[in-house]
C-alpha cells in the first residue's frame, strides 16, 4: 500500500467547514524553528505576517496544530508553539518535559517569534507551562488564560489522559491507531480526530504508524515533579488571568477553583458546556470567544 500523501496546511478547510466557519481562502501559515540550546530547536506554527498578538501552548502528546481551528475563528496573528517533545520540535534525552523546563525553551522561542504578544493560552501541560513561564519571564505574559489545569491536576484526575498516552508505541496501520483514539474520544467527530492524527503522527517507511511526541517513560530513577509547587507563581501573577474548564472534564474540579480564587480573587473561570479537557478540540469556537473577550479585557 502506498504512503499516505500528508501536506499539513492543507487541512484548514476541514477545520472550518466542521466548525461552521467562512473560510475564504488559505491562511497565511508557515512553520518556523527556533534554537533553544546547542544542537534543539522548537518549532512553531506562524500564524499571518503581523506582529503575533498571541502564544498558544498545547497539551501533553498534542502539538501546535490541535489550536487551527482555534486560530481560523480568531483570525488575528498568533505563534502556535509546538512544545519540547512534541509535533516538530526535538527531543531531549533526559526526557524533562515538565512545566519548569518547558517554559526555559518557550521562553526562548517567544522572544525571537512573538516578544509582543498580548497573551499567552496554555492547555493542560501547556497551561502549567504558561505558568512556569510567567514567573520565569514575567515580561512576556500580558494576560494569561489557562486551559482545563491547575497545579491541583493529579495522576488520578488525568488517569484518562495517561491511559491513553501510554498506549502501543507503533501502530499497524493508520486505521489501528484512528480506532484507538476514536474510543477514547466517543463525544469527538471521526473527521476531526482522523485529521488530528495526521498532524500528530507520522507513517514509517515499514507502513506502520508512530506518534510524533517522545513518549513520557522516564529515565530510571527519575521523579515526577510537585505541580502543586507551582500555586505559589498565583502570588507573584500580576496578570489578568482566566481559567477555562471543560464541564465535562475531571481533570479540575471545584476545589482547584476555590484554591485559585483564594490566591487570585479577580481571576475570571469559565466553564464550557460540551467540553471534555481538550476544549480546543471539542468545543473551539466557544473557547476562541473567550479569548478574544479576555484579550479585550472583558469579564
Amino acid at each position: 500500500m502506498p504512503p499516505i500523501e500528508y501536506d499539513e496546511m492543507a487541512l484548514f478547510r476541514e477545520n472550518a467547514e466542521e466548525a461552521g466557519l467562512t473560510y475564504p481562502g488559505p491562511p497565511t501559515v508557515e512553520r518556523v524553528w527556533v534554537e533553544v540550546a546547542p544542537g534543539r530547536r522548537l518549532s512553531a506554527l506562524r500564524w499571518g505576517t503581523s506582529d503575533p498578538e498571541l502564544v498558544l501552548l498545547h497539551g501533553g502528546a498534542q502539538n501546535a496544530h490541535t489550536w487551527d481551528t482555534v486560530a481560523l475563528a480568531l483570525g488575528r496573528p498568533l505563534v502556535a508553539i509546538d512544545l519540547p517533545g512534541h509535533g516538530h520540535s526535538d527531543w531531549r534525552d533526559d526526557k524533562a518535559y515538565w512545566p519548569t523546563e518547558n517554559a526555559l525553551a518557550v521562553a526562548t522561542t517567544v522572544r525571537e517569534l512573538a516578544p509582543n504578544a498580548s497573551m499567552v493560552v496554555g492547555m493542560s501541560l501547556g497551561g502549567l507551562t504558561a505558568l512556569a513561564l510567567s514567573r520565569h519571564a514575567p515580561e512576556l505574559v500580558r494576560r494569561l488564560v489557562l486551559v482545563d489545569v491547575t497545579p491541583g491536576v493529579n495522576r488520578e484526575k488525568a488517569s484518562a489522559v495517561t491511559a491513553f498516552i501510554a498506549g502501543p508505541e507503533s501502530f499497524a496501520s493508520f486505521d489501528e491507531i484512528l480506532d484507538r483514539t476514536v474510543a477514547f474520544n466517543p463525544t469527538r467527530s471521526v473527521s476531526s480526530l482522523r485529521r488530528g492524527i495526521r498532524h500528530n503522527a507520522s507513517e514509517r517507511p515499514d507502513g506502520t504508524w508512530a506518534w510524533r511526541y517522545d513518549r513520557f517513560d522516564l529515565p530510571e530513577g527519575t521523579t515526577v515533579p510537585d505541580f502543586g509547587a507551582l500555586w505559589d507563581h498565583f502570588d507573584a501573577l500580576g496578570v489578568p488571568l482566566m481559567l477555562v474548564r471543560g464541564a465535562d472534564s475531571p481533570v479540575v474540579d471545584d476545589v482547584d477553583v476555590v484554591e485559585l480564587k483564594r490566591r487570585r480573587p479577580e481571576a475570571r473561570v469559565e466553564v464550557v458546556a460540551g467540553a471534555g479537557h481538550s476544549v480546543q478540540g471539542d468545543q473551539p469556537v466557544e473557547l476562541a470567544r473567550l479569548i478574544e473577550d479576555h484579550l479585550r479585557g472583558a469579564s
